[in-house]
């Protein structure tokens, strides 16, 4: 039995009392539920029923991005009330061995990365790539992806890479199916304070340019 709480002589711990079937409602929830079994009449216990579900929804309210959301407040209202409790549901009551049902197992790709820094996100492109015909649009997609793997070894090395080290990488993870097509040229990336950024020498001459002027004309005041 559980230690009565108008006692007040004596403190209450939850390890004293009676195990909670979902904790994330509270225990009032299953007071609430408890009460509701003990309700002799059928009209009134359903009417009560329905109340729980409300304050439940309330207590609970991120379970509206559920789908059938509601299904989910009855199949909760059965499992606190341990699969003992007579009300007209409008859905039918689970089975209390859903309860222990293994998850289903989600598939991984257990084959190792030849490649860690770049990830495998990179390979499956790289099979995608694969299977297109020869033509301008294969070979735009060999140069956006070798442009992002130039900013991917970048970040996990602070080291400059050359375009031929990048093409190389393209096709032994490719296993020799994607063929980089001679004279291709990746956009230059530049470390900026540890974060990577696409560079140009116009930009920079710009700004040399713009770093004498201000000195030149630092030196007309003076």
């Amino acid at each position: 039995m559980e230690m009565k709480e108008t006692d007040s002589c004596k403190l209450l711990y939850n390890t004293e009392r009676v195990k909670l079937y979902i904790p994330e409602y509270g225990r009032n929830v299953q007071k609430m539920v408890d009460y509701l079994k003990s309700i002799e009449d059928r009209e009134k216990r359903n009417q009560q029923a329905r109340a729980v579900i409300k304050v439940m929804e309330t207590l609970n309210p991120s379970v509206h991005l559920q789908d059938n959301y509601e299904q989910k407040l009855w199949d909760h209202l059965y499992v606190i009330s341990g699969f003992d409790l007579d009300v007209d549901s409008p859905y039918p009551m689970p089975e209390p061995e859903s309860l222990h049902e293994r998850p289903a197992v989600v598939p991984i790709q257990k084959s190792p990365l030849k490649a860690s820094h770049y990830g495998r996100n990179i390979e499956n492109m790289l099979l995608l790539i694969a299977e297109h015909e020869e033509g301008e649009l294969k070979t735009a997609m060999i140069a956006t992806l070798a442009g992002y793997m130039k900013q991917q070894y970048l970040t996990w090395n602070k080291d400059s890479v050359s375009d031929e080290t990048i093409f190389q990488d393209i096709e032994r993870l490719s296993d020799g199916r994607v063929k980089v097509p001679e004279g291709m040229k990746i956009a230059r990336f530049e470390n900026n304070n540890g974060g990577i950024r696409q560079g140009n020498s116009q930009g920079k001459n710009a700004r040399n340019k713009k770093s004498q002027k201000g000195q030149k004309n630092r030196k007309q005041f003076k």
